[in-house]
């Protein structure tokens, strides 16, 4: 699992993207490019990594269900995802 403080500081990084978006728009659509360099490094949408829900495992991930591999194979294992079998030929 993942530092806590680690975890902490991506869903702050969140925040902050949603809180700025739509000054960052309104900005680049003007033209405005000194302002934009003055509004904080993390509401930049780039500097966002996608996490597993679960453990905060960064790599891994599987944008469809919001989890790392390790959490999906262990629960799709147990019958937790729905929809999802282990293929067998």
């Amino acid at each position: 699992m993942a530092r806590k403080s680690v975890i902490a500081r991506e869903k702050k990084r969140q925040r902050m993207v949603a809180k700025y978006a739509d000054l960052r728009k309104q900005l680049k659509e003007e033209g405005r490019w000194d302002e934009l360099d003055k509004l904080p490094r993390n509401s930049n949408p780039i500097r966002l990594h996608n996490r597993c829900k679960l453990t905060g495992r960064p790599k891994g991930y599987m944008r469809q269900f919001g989890l790392c591999r390790v959490k999906f194979r262990q629960m799709a294992l147990d019958g937790k995802i729905p929809g999802v079998t282990k293929a067998s030929w």
